[in-house]
């Protein structure tokens, strides 16, 4: 999955296996609700895995539980802190946006089609420990003085948790056919494509 997810990144976000060129650069103005929003939005997506991996309508789903790299607590306590804390009205996750559409497209696939499912949780949750801690020290930078949300926190070394996490995948990935796996790789560009969706939040 990592080698197909790779090709899908730009040459300047992975110099050595990025496969696509850059687009032009253009200004990026996150702004204070922008990023609020972005946060609610990523809440009920990262709560939608979440419970879905504890329901575990697939056995497999089970050895992807309390892993450490759950995030769903901390985006709670950051959207409370930043309301608090620049007097912001409470952000609201619309059916139509992209939190709840992405929410529901993981409840149907974690149901239906297990190898989807997975992919888009590989992709999703290593994301946000390697780029997606990169964006968020950069917007603490611009809007928050420098803050550290809990939500790019976590507890222990993010590279073990992400080496249990990774050791789980390769062994789910051993029990499926090569039809499976292909299967499987197909959905990377769907996953790509729902998370940048969420990133446009930051600056509308």
């Amino acid at each position: 999955m990592r080698a197909v997810a790779m090709k899908l990144h730009t040459k300047e976000q992975a110099p050595k296996e990025g496969g696509i060129e850059a687009p032009k650069p253009a200004v990026w103005a996150p702004t204070l609700k922008g990023y609020l929003q972005f946060l609610a939005e990523s809440e009920v997506v990262y709560d939608a895995f979440e419970s879905a991996l504890q329901e575990a309508s697939h056995p497999e789903y089970a050895k992807f539980q309390n892993t450490g790299l759950e995030r769903t607590a901390a985006l709670r306590e950051d959207i409370k802190w930043m309301q608090q804390m620049y007097n912001l009205p409470a952000p609201v996750v619309e059916g139509d946006g992209p939190g709840k559409r992405y929410a529901l497209h993981l409840q149907q696939l974690a149901r239906d089609d297990p190898q989807y499912f997975i992919c888009h949780y590989y992709n999703f949750f290593f994301a946000h420990t390697a780029g997606g801690r990169m964006i968020g020290t950069k917007v603490a930078q611009m809007l928050l003085d420098g803050k550290d949300l809990q939500f790019y926190q976590y507890n222990g070394d993010v590279s073990e948790l992400l080496d249990g996490v990774r050791a789980s995948l390769n062994e789910l990935a051993e029990h499926w056919t090569r039809e499976q796996k292909d299967h499987c790789l197909r959905e990377t560009q769907d996953a790509f494509r729902y998370s940048g969706m969420l990133m446009k939040c930051m600056t509308e």
